[in-house]
């Protein structure tokens, strides 16, 4: 087989993306591995069904850290909306203190034997308008009325997936930079 060949045979094992979606690519924490895996990165656990994970998780467990650096994790409900996490938290409570000193998070939602874990950004919501569809999306999946409620977005970099087949499942995804938007 040729060069050639090889390079189209490597290329037709990745996972076709649509746009918009996270790029994947191979984990690299040293002494796992990694590099000996035989599928593409994604093939074992596509996008789409950590996407599905995270619109169907009903507990999304955020982590945070203070301004002395400690960590800080707990559950919330929350609703998956094009590739960003909306959650509500109270602004005195410790995650919400957090927040305001340090606007790096993780999220990891609440699934049985498949890990998805999400690093991002936070900020805090207050523009009515860009909350009027996640008050609809989080009122249908909880059936509770939100509205008032202070409302923070995840904005993910980078997320993570995997199952107990590790060697094989273990995905880095890397989000589009996303130009600033405003929500207050």
């Amino acid at each position: 087989m040729s060069a050639r060949t090889t390079r189209r045979v490597a290329k037709s094992k990745a996972t076709p993306r649509k746009r918009g979606e996270p790029k994947a690519a191979r984990m690299t924490s040293t002494g796992y591995g990694f590099g000996k895996a035989k599928s593409a990165p994604g093939k074992r656990f596509p996008w789409r069904r950590v996407d599905r994970l995270l619109r169907t998780a009903r507990n999304y467990w955020i982590g945070t850290a203070g301004m002395d650096g400690r960590p800080h994790s707990a559950p919330v409900w929350g609703v998956w909306l094009d590739s960003l996490l909306y959650f509500s938290t109270g602004e005195e409570s410790r995650k919400g203190r957090n927040m305001r000193s340090n606007l790096r998070v993780t999220v990891h939602p609440e699934v049985d034997n498949e890990a998805v874990i999400l690093e991002g950004t936070a900020e805090r919501i207050t523009d009515r308008s860009k909350l009027r569809p996640v008050w609809k999306a989080y009122n249908a999946k909880y059936k509770w009325d939100v509205k008032g409620y202070p409302f923070y977005v995840v904005r993910p970099q980078i997320a993570y997936s995997f199952k107990e087949d590790l060697l094989e499942t273990a995905t880095r995804w890397l989000f589009p930079r996303r130009s600033a938007r405003r929500h207050d």
